[in-house]
């Protein structure tokens, strides 16, 4: 999707690829997961840990609920024949995985994306003064900041006032921050967003670039770009220098595992060392086989799976055209045209607003979960998302007629629209992430601590982009509308300390001087 139209275009009916169109074939095998089947099948006495020792006898519970082969597969990491060298499986793995993906080097994560977004935090200091940031990055971006104590400038995204969601940032906001830097060291963004909507990467790598800095992509939940016709490009393609990839989100794999990739962009010799001792830095001595194996498995089933993936997409697919034609409910794509952020969309990420259909978002969901058993990913006062997995097939069908099936409690007073929402400006700030978060610190009601540092990052849901960060000042302005948030229904702010938003942990001592 190189263009706007086209990718706007596509977004509403995509299709499934002819074998003409469809892409080159990759190498669908696997290393790392033949490797460990192996090595589980030689009759090992097992006199080291993980403790259990695939006794399943010994460990029924832990067994019966695993299975027997989980327990078998569980083998501790730095082994012969699995971990160690540049020859073994798992290097070979990873070396796959980067041809997959198009890097010129790929991590294995073990500790999910969360470790990607820090070892991407720590590498920056090495690079310049200060990170320029999306606002609306994930909580781990902010924890990366702690770790590494570097500056930071944000970008605000753009927000859909009418859903209460945030979406990206454009390649004018990107410049406009990095103009502002005298030193800056990278540029982080987030593509795509948690509802589906798509950056335009291509063009923030060139306003990076231009400024003499890498792009950074939060592209968690995109592991699957790239690997259909129907689907977006993925961001290394487009020119990203440094990519986190939640692999398990859509790509397949088990919970917790992710990838880093490393693109082949002008920062490519610069930042390779760097990542490589983040990442020892940050990754557990311990890391899962049956994770690292997970991986493995997904990008093979990704890399040999485009007719898999046509199906999930067409399944997708339905549930919109379904949810088109009976016309209770909106779908939020629908409405990314009005954002000139907003190059594409995920065809895998169904949003649908639900208040248009006279239920709020927070209560279809309990719905849905209690008397239909259809869980969906996340939900808002004004929509839920539902994804489908790349490459699974669920029965959309049971989905679209639970939905139907939701009471409407509103509509008898009509449809009523969603007050706008006016997100207050943030304070400045006085003290870095990681200064604010390892002072002493101390809870006050919310109204003696207007005026001082905060130790907390707070963010309202919705639309979720952090209101307040460690060493930012918190504000009235701040404070009344994280309030207001925690008393609305479904309403919720993330890190406060209690529910109403009633105290506010600060600075202890923040007679320090402005940065």
């Amino acid at each position: 999707m190189n263009t706007r139209s086209t990718a706007l275009s596509r977004r509403s009916e995509p299709t499934v690829a002819s074998p003409a169109t469809a892409p080159p074939v990759r190498d669908s095998s696997a290393p790392y997961a033949d490797a460990l089947r192996v090595h589980a099948g030689r009759g090992w006495l097992r006199l080291n840990v993980p403790g259990h020792a695939a006794d399943g006898p010994r460990f029924g519970p832990l067994s019966q609920l695993l299975g027997p082969a989980a327990l078998a597969l569980d083998f501790p990491p730095l082994l012969d024949g699995l971990d160690l060298g540049p020859t073994a499986p798992l290097a070979r793995a990873e070396r796959l995985a980067a041809e997959a993906w198009g890097a010129r080097r790929t991590w294995f994560l073990t500790n999910g994306a969360s470790q990607g977004n820090q070892v991407a935090s720590l590498v920056a200091p090495a690079l310049g003064d200060t990170l320029v940031v999306q606002r609306s990055v994930h909580s781990s971006v902010i924890d990366g900041l702690v770790l590494s104590g570097l500056d930071t400038a944000f970008v605000q995204p753009s927000v859909d006032a009418g859903q209460g969601i945030a979406h990206g940032v454009d390649a004018a906001g990107l410049a406009e921050a990095l103009a502002r830097c005298p030193r800056p060291a990278a540029a982080y963004v987030v593509s795509p967003s948690y509802f589906g909507a798509v950056a335009d990467v291509r063009a923030l790598a060139d306003v990076a670039h231009a400024a003499g800095v890498p792009l950074i992509v939060d592209e968690a939940w995109g592991a699957h770009f790239g690997f259909h016709p129907a689907l977006p490009e993925n961001a290394l393609s487009q020119g990203a220098d440094l990519v986190t990839s939640s692999t398990h989100k859509l790509g397949g794999s088990l919970t917790q595992s992710a990838m880093l990739h490393l693109g082949h962009g002008p920062f490519a010799d610069r930042l390779e060392p760097l990542v490589d001792r983040a990442f020892r830095l940050v990754q557990s001595t311990s890391a899962s086989a049956l994770l690292l194996a997970s991986l493995d498995l997904a990008r093979a089933q990704l890399a040999g799976g485009a007719e898999q993936l046509g199906a999930s997409i067409d399944a997708a697919d339905r549930v919109r055209r379904t949810v088109r034609r009976l016309g209770r409910y909106r779908l939020v794509s629908d409405g990314f045209g009005r954002f000139r952020d907003i190059v594409g969309a995920d065809p895998l990420r169904i949003a649908v607003d639900t208040r248009s259909g006279g239920i709020p978002g927070h209560e279809a969901r309990r719905l849905l979960y209690r008397d239909h058993q259809i869980m969906v990913e996340v939900a808002t006062d004004a929509a839920v998302v539902a994804v489908v997995g790349a490459g699974s097939l669920p029965d959309t069908e049971r989905f679209v007629e639970a939905l139907h099936c939701l009471p409407a409690p509103l509509a008898d007073q009509g449809r009523p629209e969603r007050a706008d929402l006016r997100l207050p400006s943030p304070g400045p700030a006085r003290l870095s992430a990681r200064a604010a978060f390892l002072r002493p610190a101390r809870l006050l009601p919310a109204a003696e601590a207007v005026g001082r540092v905060s130790a907390d990052t707070l963010a309202a849901y919705p639309p979720g982009i952090p209101n307040v960060l460690p060493g930012e000042v918190v504000t009235a302005e701040v404070v009344d509308f994280l309030q207001r948030t925690a008393a609305a229904p479904y309403g919720h702010v993330r890190g406060a300390h209690d529910a109403a938003v009633s105290q506010l942990r600060v600075v202890d001592d923040d007679t320090t001087e402005p940065r």
